[in-house]
């Protein structure tokens, strides 16, 4: 009853969240435009409405739960608070194959950009599965981890020392600051497939997430696939991390925060927290795009400025109450 309540609530949330996505905007609309973008889809309005507040609206939705789902799994995985999904490189990496993409000149066709980004990160994805299915070991994974993202981290820079034109660089810049704004539904559609099968590679790992939460004699003595769920939850992270930075470029803090708040209410059953972890990050992410939408500033900020604004403070206010209770 209590994950009812829980998962309820967040639902509820993420509805609440969509419909200020849609009401509020750079450009108001009247209480008769909106009736207009209701009764005709094709009007002025109804093109603000439909294919530019909603997409963008739904996009943010989609990457927020995609990050939250892969915090909550690679925290589990590592029973590591601190893990979230940039800690195994994938991040990295899809931003890497993105920037590749950009200074190549291949930025003007449609989909490019977030196919060379998803690409590089189901190739690291790869990488760490085959990783993780060899070594038990979580502080193995996090420091093979490190060390991808910032192999991943030098070879960016060095994209950036080549690029062929101050234009390509600010590009490159801007896309890895992240945002969803001129996301369409194309753009979603091309993110669900990989995301998607993502997440159902995290709840085929849940299992071993529980058995890895009671200790590693524990999951080896279960009888369950270990190497194989772990496979699982590596291939599955990053399969969302990876459709999540092809969507809206690097996003911080919201797959280390979104487990964070909900631990309290959905228990340390790690296999618990994923349903609720998915549904907070949606809200974060809509939440940090509605203030980057409505903050007013020359030129809008990016959305992963944004979720490090606040998702840094916040993230303080967590290690403050954490720090408390161990102390206690």
């Amino acid at each position: 009853m209590n994950d009812l309540r829980l998962n309820g609530g967040l639902l509820i949330a993420v509805a609440a969240m969509i419909a200020a996505g849609l009401l509020l905007g750079e450009v108001p609309l009247t209480a008769a435009q909106f009736a207009q973008a209701f009764a005709d889809p094709g009007s002025a309005p109804g093109e603000v409405l439909w294919q530019i507040r909603c997409p963008r609206s739904v996009a943010a939705a989609v990457v927020g739960a995609a990050l939250g789902l892969a915090g909550a799994v690679m925290q589990g995985l590592l029973r590591n608070p601190l893990a979230d999904p940039g800690v195994l490189g994938v991040s990295g990496g899809a931003g890497l194959g993105a920037a590749i993409a950009i200074a190549a000149g291949l930025g003007a066709q449609s989909g490019v950009i977030e196919g060379a980004a998803l690409i590089a990160a189901v190739l690291m994805g790869l990488a760490l599965t085959a990783l993780a299915a060899r070594f038990r070991e979580p502080e193995t994974l996090i420091l093979f981890g490190v060390a991808i993202s910032s192999f991943s981290g030098a070879l960016t820079s060095l994209v950036f020392n080549f690029a062929p034109s101050p234009v390509t660089l600010a590009e490159v810049f801007s896309w890895l600051l992240g945002s969803v704004a001129n996301r369409d539904w194309g753009d979603i559609g091309r993110g669900l497939a990989p995301m998607a099968i993502g997440a159902g590679l995290c709840a085929y790992s849940a299992r071993g997430l529980v058995m890895l939460s009671l200790g590693e004699e524990s999951a080896v003595m279960s009888g369950l696939p270990m190497a194989r769920l772990r496979g699982a939850a590596v291939a599955g992270a990053s399969l969302l991390t990876g459709g999540a930075v092809a969507m809206a470029g690097i996003v911080g803090f919201v797959g280390l925060a979104a487990p964070h708040l909900v631990r309290t209410r959905a228990g340390a059953d790690p296999a618990r927290v994923l349903l609720p972890s998915a549904l907070t990050g949606a809200v974060l992410l809509m939440g940090a795009d509605l203030a980057a939408r409505l903050i007013p500033t020359d030129i809008e900020l990016k959305l992963g400025v944004v979720t490090a604004l606040l998702g840094a403070p916040l993230f303080a206010m967590i290690a403050w109450r954490a720090a408390r209770s161990w102390r206690g």
